[in-house]
């Protein structure tokens, strides 16, 4: 058994002063930790050494509990620094690295995946063995993370021959992975588009919502492409499974019933524990997916969930001068949960008797409790009718009673030691709510509010974060923009900037996504159609991937084709009609054969089968009012509604320019495939 030998002198951690919180969680660690970066590797390559490669994110659970257990015992840290050298990675900064050496990791162990990631690899940086969590010592007949060192180590000593081809073959399994691209493409049709639909259809859980089994994600992706594919057939079980999981999880503990904003995923089927990180994300899309169940159905609680979310962004996620954090953390005070979870007693303390009672009804809490210790995760445990009948009172009583006690327990937590908080700024995650927000302003109307919060963040990244090319940085901190953009960032944000330009009739925005989407187009484009995860001078990595397949979040490609099909319909150009066509193409074979995993691509599909749609509202006044709610009402997902007070000066995109006011009455310009009927007036 390989034994660290006397090492040479001790050097230190790099990690203390690193931007990534992440990465500086780890900075006192004993293990002889560097980030990613030439000296890192020039090392491993001069000491014919194999890289232990720790990937996490600052809000995880498990990354937490394995650096408390392992990393920070002198005598796990002696091996780690004597028979490898080791490195730590923010996946939320790296996804690139991150998208890599997660699909050796879901190669390598029959298709399970997650974070803390461990890989070990060769110093030529392929993969040859990986793992997730390891605890610290051999228990419930998984090895500890000892075990694990010294017989990699072992293994690279006596057995590197057979290591090296096995990093070969997963190497190039993952080139085949990460690159989906088909030669022979097929047509992207109403058909095709609604076998995604009725892939979520073959997995559905009808007592809870969602997919079956546990645990459970929010399907936010798959919610989009079943109300557009519900439109299209009138086939109304497609709207009635995404309108039932919206419920579903809007009731459950994973809806942060206190605070607004969503967990990151529920433990168990009926989205009642969650795993409590708070993703920006997950929230992004979420707020998309209830405005748009709000529009569909026109369920007033769909549009008190996304005022919600959007309250809790503004509070809790917002950075003083207009942009999005990442992340807040499960944990407080050491604990998953501790400050979500309530206890009754804590119930009496904070509201008294009575209140409690009822509060303890309402809210699923009982002394038992459902989580750990005796405490409680809040859920909506009532409908309004049924919590009347229970209390003896009016449902409008009860209601008002269930807001009173809600606002009376969560400033009872405020005063509780909040989650860590990620403050990074990511450029691709705040597109994304960049487009949430826009969507919530559209179509559940919230004065403004959202469409403020949105268009302070995107001037931010655009003065911040965007070059005059068009080239974005993937992250902001504390006044530095940092690494070059990744296609997600280019894609997210300009899908951003075109739903802002619509939900705010600010059009200068068009310009600027037309500026990224040309950056994008020269430094991520695979001439053979769709685009690289990276640019054509990123760091040379053992793959260049494709992200085809959508995952927590819309895969860059499907985005980037939604930004060529938003632009062609802004400007006519014929240019982004035919990008946003060859980007699906790359990848239709897939995506039919495989719907489940592409709801994204097929929610852009199902826009660009049909010729483009607008309605256009010139003018000011409750005309106007009037009118924007005649475009929205009813719904139709794929139309695209932009409402301006004055009309455009010249250079204005074709949607808008020359469309005016009708003899001083507001007025609306419905188009078809660029052609427009008279103006209707109020």
């Amino acid at each position: 058994m390989t034994q660290p030998t006397s090492p040479a002198a001790p050097r230190r951690n790099r990690l203390a002063k690193e931007a990534s919180l992440y990465l500086r969680q780890h900075g006192e660690n004993p293990v002889d930790w560097y980030p990613w970066g030439p000296e890192a590797l020039g090392r491993a390559r001069a000491e014919d050494k194999p890289i232990f490669l720790s990937i996490g994110y600052s809000a995880c659970h498990w990354c937490h509990v394995m650096e408390h257990e392992s990393f920070t015992d002198p005598r796990i840290a002696e091996l780690m620094n004597a028979l490898f050298v080791n490195i730590k990675v923010d996946r939320e900064e790296r996804p690139d690295l991150d998208q890599i050496y997660m699909q050796a990791t879901t190669l390598m162990n029959d298709g399970h995946g997650g974070w803390p990631m461990s890989v070990f690899l060769t110093p030529e940086l392929k993969p040859f063995f990986t793992g997730t969590y390891f605890p610290p010592e051999d228990r419930y007949g998984r090895p500890g993370f000892p075990t694990v060192l010294q017989a990699i180590a072992d293994a690279w000593r006596s057995r590197r021959e057979s290591l090296l081809d096995s990093a070969e073959k997963v190497t190039e399994a993952i080139a085949q992975a990460t690159r989906l691209r088909t030669k022979t493409p097929v047509a992207l049709s109403a058909g095709v588009v609604a076998k995604g639909a009725a892939a979520f259809e073959s997995r559905f859980d009808a007592r809870h919502g969602g997919t079956m089994g546990a645990p459970k994600f929010p399907p936010s992706q798959s919610v989009f492409l079943l109300l557009r594919c519900a439109e299209r057939s009138g086939q109304e079980r497609f709207r009635e499974m995404a309108l039932f999981t919206l419920d579903k999880m809007a009731a459950g503990g994973m809806y942060d019933q206190l605070g607004g904003g969503f967990h990151r995923y529920s433990v168990d089927e009926k989205w009642l524990v969650p795993h409590f990180e708070k993703m920006l994300y997950d929230n992004a899309l979420l707020l998309r997916a209830y405005a748009e169940g709000y529009a569909a159905s026109g369920r007033e609680g769909f549009a008190r969930v996304a005022r919600e979310i959007v309250d809790y962004v503004n509070r809790e996620m917002t950075h003083p001068d207009g942009p999005f954090y990442s992340t807040q953390d499960a944990d407080s005070e050491g604990e998953e949960g501790k400050f979500f979870a309530w206890s009754a007693a804590e119930l009496r303390e904070a509201l008294g008797d009575d209140d409690a009672e009822f509060a303890a009804r309402a809210y699923g809490v009982t002394a038992a409790g459902n989580f750990e210790h005796g405490t409680s995760v809040l859920f909506r445990n009532y409908g309004i009718e049924d919590l009347a009948k229970q209390t003896g009172t009016t449902p409008e009583a009860a209601a008002a009673r269930v807001e009173a006690v809600r606002a009376k327990l969560f400033a009872v937590r405020e005063q509780r030691v909040k989650p860590l908080r990620d403050e990074k700024v990511l450029t691709a995650w705040n597109g994304l709510m960049i487009a949430g927000l826009a969507a919530a302003e559209r179509l559940v109307g919230l004065e403004g509010r959202a469409a403020r919060l949105a268009a302070r963040a995107a001037d931010f990244l655009l003065a911040n974060v965007v070059g005059a090319d068009g080239r974005a940085k993937a992250v902001w901190y504390a006044g530095e923009a940092r690494l070059d953009g990744y296609l997600d960032c280019h894609a997210f944000l300009a899908w951003g900037l075109l739903e802002l330009a619509a939900a705010s009739g600010e059009v200068r925005y068009v310009a600027d996504a037309e500026r990224i989407a040309g950056a994008m187009r020269r430094h991520f484009a695979d001439p053979e159609g769709g685009y690289f995860f990276t640019a054509a001078d990123h760091e040379q990595l053992i793959v260049r991937s494709q992200d085809a397949m959508d995952n927590a979040t819309p895969s860059g490609n499907a985005i980037a084709a939604m930004v060529h099909r938003l632009l062609y319909e802004w400007t006519g150009a014929a240019e982004h009609r035919e990008a946003a066509q060859s980007t699906l193409a790359a990848f239709s074979a897939v995506a039919e054969r495989f719907p489940s995993a592409f709801p994204m691509m097929l929610t852009v599909a199902d826009r660009c089968i049909e010729a483009p749609e607008s309605v256009v509202v010139v003018g000011g006044g409750p005309g106007a009012k009037s009118l924007l709610e005649g475009a929205l009402r009813p719904w139709r997902p794929n139309r695209l509604v932009v409402a301006r007070a004055a009309e455009e000066p010249d250079g204005a995109p074709s949607l808008v320019a020359g469309k005016t006011a009708a003899d001083g009455k507001a007025a609306a310009y419905y188009c078809h495939d660029f052609v427009c009927e008279r103006p209707r007036t109020a």
